[in-house]
């Protein structure tokens, strides 16, 4: 009879067991947690763009009654592993990083980007740029024209290999550009081929500072993740040619290269950057929460997010007229797909 009771007592405890350990994996699948976790690229995690990260995170809070944590990162692959091994819940990364992870997941979907100034993804873009040092301009014309053809044998500078408008267009471009040579990405990505030395900054901004610090003599970067840093010193923003220069008092890593200059040498249009979600971890009712707090007005006109284009303050976001975040498909990413098999 003992034996019996034993018996019993043991099967109840392995039911109980088993039971919490049930709920414990359903809760991870389905994002039931009351942690929401963002992981930011290097470009974004700076103290300098901290306002602007906790503002997202408080909006989400509040959508979701759960806590919210920033997890900071320095390289584009920790950041895209970290959502790829279900390590968060929530992304900002670019298209060719979204494109990287939703392959290796297909947990990956795309929450809302940020739009352009109609307020729709028209105009939903923003600009990658080859750069050069003022002072050797010339060294890159032909004619008088900026010329691809001048930078064979240079000192070259991409972001990383996981960038769109650091890496991905840039390099498109010039494998486009230099067709006889039958290049690909890989050639880009070492010194021989095409380049005498290639360099990754890691970021937007360690990409430019590699040019201004005269470790580079061109440079791959993008306007919206140096625009807190630097100024049009000449001409008009985004355009062939315009000089912008480093401000006193950017913080780091332009702390060491204040009032440097450089030049535009190539302008390419690129897509907006989304926000992403891995479903395996955040669930869909978290998702739908998410997507509609940034596509509120609230979220829209909190200007720690959409920073008005003539206030000083620091943001990831500018405001000029009716931008805003949208919802966004998969299929909206197609072009920089394509960009990349080719």
């Amino acid at each position: 009879m003992q034996k019996k009771w034993l018996l019993g007592v043991v099967f109840l405890v392995v039911t109980v067991m088993l039971v919490a350990c049930s709920e414990s994996a359903e809760g991870e699948e389905t994002g039931s947690d009351d942690v929401i976790d963002i992981v930011w690229y290097p470009n974004e995690s700076g103290n300098d763009l901290k306002t602007a990260r906790d503002a997202i995170g408080d909006e989400i809070a509040e959508a979701t009654g759960k806590e919210v944590e920033h997890h900071l990162t320095t390289d584009y692959a920790i950041a895209i592993e970290t959502i790829v091994n279900n390590n968060a819940d929530v992304a900002f990364m670019g298209a060719q990083g979204y494109i990287e992870a939703s392959d290796q997941n297909d947990a990956i979907q795309p929450i809302v980007v940020s739009t352009g100034p109609s307020g729709t993804l028209d105009d939903a873009m923003y600009h990658s740029w080859l750069a050069v040092k003022v002072e050797d301009q010339d060294d890159f014309k032909v004619d008088g024209e900026f010329s691809l053809d001048t930078i064979e044998d240079t000192r070259f500078s991409f972001v990383s290999n996981s960038s769109t408008s650091g890496f991905v267009v840039p390099s498109s471009t010039i494998i486009g550009h230099f067709a006889d040579k039958d290049l690909t990405e890989e050639d880009l990505m070492e010194g021989g081929p095409l380049f005498s030395q290639v360099l990754f900054g890691g970021s937007h901004q360690g990409s430019a500072v590699n040019l201004l610090n005269d470790s580079a003599d061109v440079a791959a970067f993008c306007d919206s993740c140096v625009n807190n840093y630097v100024e049009v010193a000449e001409g008009e923003e985004n355009t062939v040619g315009s000089v912008y220069r480093v401000k006193d008092d950017a913080e780091e890593p332009f702390n060491t290269v204040t009032g440097s200059d450089f030049m535009l040498m190539s302008v390419t249009p690129v897509l907006n950057a989304p926000f992403v979600a891995n479903m395996d971890v955040l669930g869909q009712e978290d998702y739908d929460l998410i997507q509609e707090v940034f596509a509120s007005d609230e979220m829209a006109n909190n200007e720690d997010i959409f920073v008005p284009k003539d206030s000083d303050a620091s943001g990831l976001f500018s405001k000029s007229d009716q931008e805003r975040f949208v919802p966004v498909e998969d299929e909206w990413f197609n072009p920089i797909r394509e960009l990349s098999q080719n």
